[in-house]
This record gives C-alpha cells, sequence and structure tokens, in this order.
C-alpha cells in the first residue's frame, strides 16, 4: 500500500536513502502484482535487480529486467493493464506506456505525486518512474532456478542461477558501449562473495553470438582475462561516479579499488 511506501521513506534521514527506499518498496510491488499475474511460471527475473532481491546485492537498482522462457501465462498489453489496476487500487497515481512489438517487450510505469508526499520534490506533478523489460528471445542456455524470497512480500521467483547471472553480467561488460559503474561494482561484490563461481560459459557464448561479438570467445581457461583486460582499461573515476549513489554503503568503493578487483578477478578460483 502506499501508506506504507511513505512510511518507509519517512524513517529514511537522507535524500538519497529515500528515493533508494521508494524505488525499492514499488519495485517489490510490481513484482508481487506480476507473480500474481503467474509470470514467474515463464518468465526468469535477471539482471542486478535480481541480484538485488535474490543475493542481498549492496546496491540499489533501477529497472526490472526479465528472460520468457516459455509462452507466457498473459500477454504483456494485459500485464500492463493489471499492474496499472493494482497500484491504482493500492492508492498510487500511476499511469503506463509500453512497446510490446520488438523483442525486448518494454514499459514504464509512471507515478504522480508520489514523489511530494515523500518529500523528495516540491512540485505534486514531479514523476517518478520504474522500468519493465522482458526480452522474448534472450540467449539460450541458462540454468533456471525456483527461490522464494521474503522481501516486503513473499514472492516466488523463477531466476537465472549465479552461474547464468554471471554469463549476463559478463556480457554486459564485454559488449556496452558505454561505462556503467554499476556492472564493475557487481563483478567485484560476485568475486568478493562467491570465490569458486565461475560464468556459464554456453550462456555467454550464445548471447555474445546474438550480439555479433567479433572477438574468440572467452574459454573455461581464459575467462577471468576477459574481465581482466575490461577492468584495467576502464577509467575507475567513471565507475565509481556511475555506482556511487546506488551503494547501501558508498564506502564500499574504498575497499573495490581498481586494483583489489584485478586482484578477485586473478585469484577467483571457479574454472
Amino acid at each position: 500500500m502506499k501508506e506504507y511506501c511513505l512510511e518507509l521513506t519517512a524513517a529514511r534521514q537522507s535524500s538519497a536513502d529515500k528515493y533508494n527506499v521508494m524505488r525499492e518498496y514499488v519495485q517489490a510491488y510490481a513484482l508481487r502484482i506480476m507473480h500474481g499475474a503467474g509470470v514467474f511460471q515463464s518468465t526468469a527475473f535477471v539482471g542486478g535487480t535480481a541480484l538485488r532481491f535474490l543475493y542481498d546485492l549492496p546496491r540499489f537498482s533501477e529497472d526490472l529486467d526479465f528472460s520468457l522462457h516459455q509462452k507466457p501465462v498473459i500477454s504483456f498489453v494485459d500485464l500492463m493493464r493489471v499492474i496499472k489496476q493494482e497500484f491504482v487500487l493500492a492508492g498510487y497515481s500511476v499511469s503506463v506506456s509500453y512497446e510490446d512489438e520488438k523483442t525486448v517487450q518494454s514499459a514504464f510505469l509512471k507515478f504522480e505525486g508520489l514523489m511530494y508526499e515523500a518529500g523528495l520534490s516540491p512540485l505534486k506533478t514531479q514523476k517518478f518512474s520504474i522500468k519493465i523489460e522482458i526480452d522474448t528471445n534472450p540467449p539460450q542456455g541458462a540454468n533456471l532456478t525456483t527461490q522464494i524470497v521474503n522481501k516486503f512480500f513473499p514472492i516466488a521467483f523463477l531466476s537465472y542461477d549465479l552461474s547464468s547471472l554471471l554469463a549476463g553480467k559478463m556480457h554486459a561488460l564485454l559488449t556496452r558501449k558505454y561505462t556503467k559503474g554499476r556492472d564493475f561494482f557487481d563483478i567485484a561484490w560476485y568475486l568478493s562473495r562467491f570465490k569458486t563461481i565461475s560464468p556459464n560459459l554456453t550462456m555467454l557464448h550464445n548471447a555474445l553470438t546474438q550480439t555479433g561479438f567479433k572477438k574468440p570467445m572467452p574459454g573455461r581457461d581464459n575467462w577471468r582475462q576477459y574481465l581482466h583486460d575490461v577492468v584495467e582499461k576502464v577509467d575507475w573515476k567513471l565507475v565509481y561516479k556511475d555506482v556511487v549513489n546506488f551503494l547501501e554503503n558508498p564506502n564500499d568503493m574504498d575497499v573495490f579499488t581498481k586494483a583489489n578487483v584485478l586482484k578477485l578477478i586473478d585469484n577467483v578460483e571457479g574454472g
């Protein structure tokens, strides 16, 4: 309910903390609606927000990303209708815009008045939005798992396993044309928390092929070198600038320096 969302934001001190907890609660409410609509019977929760909800990644995330793995039980258009209806019933003023004819279906949920009521904007008309994306043609080879998580609400998620989520993160790092610091933070977190992890190479190869990767494919013996090269070349100041406002504890970046992340990559034990 909207009242509880506002209670959560009121309990936080800084504007950044208020905004982050507001966004995360609204995300959780959207996920609850999607669960009730049967989305997770056919669609896997992926990306940074999945890492946040499923594995307690210590950073906040913007978008809700999903991969379709069998015929959906509800169409994207009908899903957006249900999401809007449920948010309105919960007391929110929300509009929904969407694109359902592309391979990656996308939608923006725009909430009017919530920023004002949370004390984050002097304007009643200021809008706050979250984005939902469903890839209807994801790379093959992901390992799927089901997890029950209670973050505001109990939800049974269909998701990728950790090695497949890592493959997705590696694909982003190897192909993204700009520096997204959150990618680098996530890799550092992965390798510091899961010492023996390795990417799902089948999925990674399929993802790279799908997006026209021209170099030789990473393998069991050299995938770390691919990560090492990307981290070594990046401007770490840009990494810091992008990610710091999303972190639960900004001081994490004092630990995840470029030098330390390179050591993590070199020392990971996964095959």
